[in-house]
């Protein structure tokens, strides 16, 4: 039984007429009549009642109509649903957000995606620091990463989306949070909030501002995520130096600085090296067609010694 005699009798059982049903399919009518007589044969059953006048289905007719019908409609979606697989069209793309960046760039994306691809199905995962988003796309875990560069190795792409300047985030009965202006040398004998993870990217950034202003940050306590490291700096246990995206996430008792003298951090978008997944690539442009990746930056990796 092929495909071929399934429609042919689709188009006969439609048609109630051998000639009309030929003429559908482009077909000579006796080759039309062979290959419902063939399919009959191989069912063993007869489909069709023929007479000099007209064509009518029996009940296995009629039933097998409705089942070919139904068999034939769901091959077709699964032909044009796997194709627009293929193009990058459909399906599920798993997007890991670092920090407060799910809460700052996440609505732009999804409205984004949602607008150019409708039939791509967003799995979210937020509040990953950049070393679990890139252990989750080397495992496969994760398609796409919203991080924090640097990222060590040389196989994965890494876009930047923005360059964010880093503030403070000190308890709101701070006796810095009404100063006029601050600087990073205000926060020099100040126990600060850190996280937890040794290769945390505003880690280093933090570290970095610090010693460029001649003092070593007094790493007081970690957390192991931004919401509990707002946490801490609301409970009066010490100041932070977040970046500026930070200021998305409304938490009583903390408050927001402009700082002068701290380095910035950058923001980037970032997926396996290589051959990417076509539903990737389709994201991809969606989202430079959206301005919300740069496409006129070239890629900017950044390969580092892995951290012992």
């Amino acid at each position: 039984m092929e495909l071929r005699h399934l429609r042919q009798f689709v188009a006969v059982a439609e048609t109630r007429h051998f000639g009309q049903a030929a003429r559908r399919l482009f077909l000579a009518q006796p080759a039309l009549s062979q290959s419902v007589r063939q399919l009959e044969t191989e069912l063993g059953v007869t489909l069709l009642a023929r007479t000099t006048r007209q064509v009518s289905l029996t009940p296995a007719g009629e039933y097998f109509y409705r089942e070919t019908v139904r068999l034939l409609a769901g091959l077709d979606d699964s032909v044009t649903s796997v194709r627009r697989i293929e193009e990058g069209r459909t399906g599920l793309v798993r997007i890991g957000f670092t920090g407060t960046a799910a809460f700052d760039r996440l609505p732009a994306i999804a409205r984004a995606l949602r607008q150019r691809l409708p039939e791509v199905v967003l799995e979210i995962h937020g509040d990953l620091l950049t070393p679990a988003q890139v252990e989750g796309l080397r495992s496969e875990e994760l398609d796409l990463a919203v991080l924090r560069p640097p990222v060590a190795g040389d196989d994965l792409e890494v876009r930047t989306i923005a360059r964010e300047s880093m503030v403070l985030a000190l308890p709101v009965d701070h006796r810095l949070a009404q100063e006029p202006a601050l600087e990073i040398l205000d926060i020099a004998f100040e126990s600060f909030v850190m996280y937890s993870d040794a290769h945390s990217a505003v880690n280093e950034v933090v570290l970095r501002s610090c010693r460029l202003a001649g003092f070593a940050p007094k790493r007081e306590h970690e957390a192991p995520d931004t919401s509990v490291l707002l946490a801490l700096v609301a409970a009066g246990l010490g100041v932070a130096l977040v970046p500026e995206s930070v200021r998305s996430m409304k938490l009583d008792g903390v408050a927001f600085r402009d700082v002068s003298g701290a380095d910035t951090i950058d923001l980037a978008l970032a997926w396996s090296r290589g051959k990417p997944l076509p539903l990737v690539t389709s994201l991809i442009s969606a989202l430079e067609d959206a301005g919300i990746l740069p496409s006129d930056v070239s890629t900017d990796l950044t390969v580092l010694e892995d951290i012992s």
